[in-house]
């Protein structure tokens, strides 16, 4: 992979970590394109049931090396990522299939939170601080902030954040459904590997097939997937982790899944 972003398979869980502590692991061009081929990695591996993103440092992020990235923007009119890999922010190109669990902690700025938004379980540390800056840069929004910011934190939390750059602390993300739990400092990446964990010790084609449900219904509307439901199921029942779902409960034991 690359230096500024670590990937590491424990077990089903991939881990990826922002490894640019000396700049606050603020996101320049390579970081961004070093991020995307990490989810390429958890997406390819068949064995990695979920993704765990946190960081080295003192800090989660301080968003764009705005300078280096501005660049970039300027040249190819596009943003800085490769255009056959995973997107992380989910706005352009290809789409994760497997979940996301982030835990932040120090400074989370800008498409820190936009990753956040974009992923599935998020936890923070006690004293973490979030801001959604871009307004006082003279940009906006552009990792997909504008669109999940209303649709998960509620219309007037968005706009109190996004349109004056205020910085708030976890509690406040706790309070808005920016993040679902705030843990001790030393506990934080300990407590995102259990919820991972968690996650991969289900059946990890019901787990995709509940992901991709729910994306389908943010991204197309309820009834496009209320149409895909029982064609759904119905291939689920057909799996080998089906019939061990059903065996496992009548023998009143743990299943084992293998994802066939």
């Amino acid at each position: 992979m690359s230096e500024l972003i670590l990937t590491e398979k424990k077990g089903p869980i991939l881990h990826i970590v922002f490894n640019r502590p000396e700049e606050r692991n603020a996101f320049n061009v390579d970081m961004l394109f070093a991020l995307s081929r990490a989810y390429d990695q958890m997406e390819a591996d068949p064995d990695i049931r979920v993704g765990l993103v946190y960081a080295n440092g003192k800090q989660f992020t301080l968003g764009l090396e705005l300078k280096n990235v501005a660049e970039y923007l300027k040249k190819e009119k596009r943003f800085p990522l490769p255009e056959e890999s995973i997107n992380p922010w989910g706005t352009t190109g290809r789409h994760r299939t497997k979940p996301v669990v982030v835990a932040a902690h120090g400074m989370c700025i800008t498409l820190g939170i936009e990753l956040m938004l974009a992923s599935d379980i998020r936890i923070a540390a006690k004293r973490s601080v979030f801001a959604q800056v871009e307004v006082q840069r003279g940009i906006f929004p552009f990792g997909g902030g504008t669109m999940r910011w209303p649709a998960q934190c509620g219309w007037g939390n968005a706009m109190k954040y996004i349109l004056t750059g205020e910085p708030f602390e976890a509690e406040e993300a706790l309070r808005i459904g920016l993040i679902q739990e705030i843990v001790e400092k030393n506990e934080l990446v300990s407590r995102g590997i259990q919820l991972a964990e968690k996650i991969a010790n289900q059946a990890p084609l019901g787990v995709f097939a509940t992901l991709k449900s729910a994306m389908t219904s943010v991204e197309f509307g309820e009834s496009k997937a209320a149409e895909e439901l029982f064609p759904q199921l119905l291939a689920l029942m057909e799996t080998k982790d089906a019939e061990e779902g059903v065996a496992s409960f009548v023998e009143k034991r743990q299943a084992l899944f293998k994802g066939i």
